[in-house]
């Protein structure tokens, strides 16, 4: 399984801004300058974010986004899943769009639904602070 774009910088928004002291502030154009990845995208996702109580944005001269919650109170699982648009691995996934022929006979269904709840649940073990164990390494590969 891949995870998208939208998901990848979702979790690098994240993991930036799980490192910033305290509650301090920073722009979308800071942080996609580090990343080096599209501004408007980065746009995108940290609304979206903020949509889903992740992040907290503040409009105006002294605005800027920073965390709307403790790294420990924000579940990667549950960050994939809620970023992710399409969880269906194979055709057979969508009941209504399948026309896989093996369908009725097929066991790959069962068993790539197995692995993907395998997936699901092991990144679900894990909070965003328990990404941030190297902080003070994030912290200087985040300068620019």
């Amino acid at each position: 399984m891949q995870l998208t774009t939208y998901t990848d910088y979702s979790l690098r928004l994240l993991l930036f801004l799980a490192v910033q002291p305290g509650k301090e502030l920073t722009s979308i154009k800071k942080v996609s300058t580090i990343y080096g990845i599209s501004y408007n995208h980065l746009t995108k996702v940290t609304h979206e974010l903020s949509k889903m109580g992740l992040v907290e944005t503040i409009k105006g001269r002294n605005g800027g986004i920073r965390l709307a919650k403790q790294p420990s109170d924000i579940n990667i699982g549950e960050v994939v899943k809620q970023t992710e648009d399409n969880l269906e691995l194979v055709e057979c996934f969508n009941e209504n769009t399948n026309t896989c022929v093996l369908s009725p006979a097929c066991r790959l269904k069962g068993v790539l639904k197995e692995a993907l709840k395998a997936y699901l649940n092991v990144l679900e073990q894990y909070t965003l602070e328990d990404l941030l164990i190297n902080e003070e390494t994030l912290k200087e590969l985040f300068t620019i």
